[in-house]
């Protein structure tokens, strides 16, 4: 009985043992994931780089674009005020900003029809509209995309899996099937953070633009203002 009981322990103890190095071996890292996720992890890296390179790149020019004088736009009407238009030309060219090229572009124009002044002022507004806006529609086909390729990664290591499983015949195994499997969630997950970053990155950018663009109306409805008040106020 004492024999029975030992014996017993260490087959427990031998079989604890060897489940050690099969625990290790199940253990994974980021790196081996994206391996085993085929050529289209490659394809998700691409467009992660280019998705991140967009956001990084407008993100610095809108947060430039942002930076505006409180005072410019009194400095502006006390120079056009006086006659200094060209000191206010140079003004407005010293601050780099979508709201200083607006003006610039208005004070030019000044000695022409109002309505010749607003319809300049207002294409100069689509152009930097234009400029701040470049790269998105790109960043929206990624976070639209990006989904369908980890989809499209999971259709086809489903295919995989059951075309492994038909040539095994009678000898199928479960790894067949779990390999399959593991490569498709492996895309699938890729392509849902590839494409949730690109969402919410296209998302903040064109809010933050939507602020940029009321704020240069703002500015384009006074700069008409000042070319309105009487030159002696």
């Amino acid at each position: 009985m004492l024999f029975s009981l030992l014996q017993s322990g260490i087959d427990t103890l031998a079989t604890a043992a060897e489940a050690v190095p099969q625990q290790q071996e199940m253990s994974y890292s980021l790196i081996s994931m994206a391996a085993k996720g085929g050529w289209l992890m490659i394809v998700l890296l691409i467009l992660s780089i280019i998705a991140i390179y967009i956001f990084g790149s407008r993100w610095w020019m809108i947060w430039k674009a942002g930076k505006t004088d409180p005072h410019f736009m009194d400095d502006i009407r006390s120079l056009i005020h006086d006659g200094k238009i060209r000191s206010a030309v140079e003004l407005c060219r010293k601050h780099d900003s979508p709201v200083a090229r607006l003006v610039e572009k208005g004070i030019e124009r000044i000695g022409r029809p109002l309505q010749d002044i607003q319809t300049a002022v207002e294409n100069t507004g689509n152009v930097e509209v234009a400029r701040l806006e470049k790269g998105l529609p790109m960043l929206a086909t990624i976070a639209g995309g990006a989904p369908m390729i980890g989809f499209l990664g999971t259709v086809m290591g489903m295919i995989q899996a059951f075309f492994n499983m038909a040539n095994a015949g009678n000898n199928i195994d479960i790894t067949l099937l779990s390999s399959g499997i593991y490569t498709a969630m492996v895309t699938t997950v890729g392509g849902l953070v590839v494409g949730i970053i690109a969402y919410f990155g296209y998302n903040y950018l064109s809010s933050r633009i939507s602020n940029l663009v009321f704020m240069m109306e703002s500015t384009t409805i006074e700069f008409m203002d000042i070319l309105n008040e009487p030159s002696d106020k």
